[in-house]
């Protein structure tokens, strides 16, 4: 059995982004260029940052490796990929980005959490405390569809941006969302994807998959 090429990436996931300097890119695949001169953050110190980057710059925009408060100052908007929320938090807390990111917020800086990032984004979580941001109004559980074995694709219908694949490795999903926040896609009646406001978040990773409608999506709120 050949296993989907996206399952090798928890292994360099679990590495923070001073070991991750050379790793690879996903395969380079086309995305429609959007207009506007725009430079987009993704949060490099742990996770998915690098497929990420790439998949952005397929759209045709500037990209950053944020991994210093100043540098939230230099870019239109964020991107917190997937990885290990706990991880991540911790590292956010440490080199001061959490205060900073959360005061961008306040000031309508758009941000994109995927997996561990929607985490991040959450006001509650489930299974305990970690560091977290807590700017949107949902209540995330972690690691609800199983374990890294359990990882899968699966697709997905989005409002307002239609049909999509969704790679899901190691998700959470939104067991409760109150406020404006707007839910965009399910998967089995489980909350996969929310909008509230300047603030995105998905449980699956877009950057995995070769379609591109969801980075241009929040492109498109940038």
């Amino acid at each position: 059995m050949i296993r989907p090429f996206w399952l090798k990436y928890h292994v360099i996931w679990e590495k923070p982004w001073w070991v991750l300097i050379s790793a690879p890119s996903v395969l380079k695949r086309g995305c429609r260029s959007v207009a506007g001169k725009k430079t987009i953050g993704v949060l490099a110190l742990q996770g998915a940052f690098i497929e990420h980057e790439a998949a952005l710059q397929r759209c045709g925009v500037q990209t950053r490796q944020v991994r210093r408060p100043q540098e939230l100052g230099e870019i239109d908007g964020l991107v917190i990929p997937g990885g290990e929320s706990t991880t991540i938090g911790k590292l956010m807390q440490k080199f001061g980005l959490d205060t900073v990111i959360k005061k961008k917020a306040i000031e309508g800086m758009p941000i994109w959490g995927t997996c561990a990032g929607m985490i991040l984004l959450a006001q509650e979580i489930d299974d305990g405390d970690q560091p977290r941001l807590g700017l949107m109004d949902i209540r995330v559980k972690r690691n609800a569809f199983g374990r890294q074995v359990d990882s899968f694709e699966a697709d997905l219908d989005i409002e307002g941006i239609g049909p999509t694949r969704g790679v899901f490795i190691r998700a959470p999903y939104a067991e409760r969302v109150w406020g404006n926040v707007q839910v965009m896609a399910r998967y089995q009646d489980k909350i996969v994807m929310v909008q509230q406001g300047h603030l995105l978040g998905t449980a699956f990773h877009p950057e995995l998959t070769n379609q591109g409608n969801i980075h241009r999506y929040f492109l498109e709120m940038v």
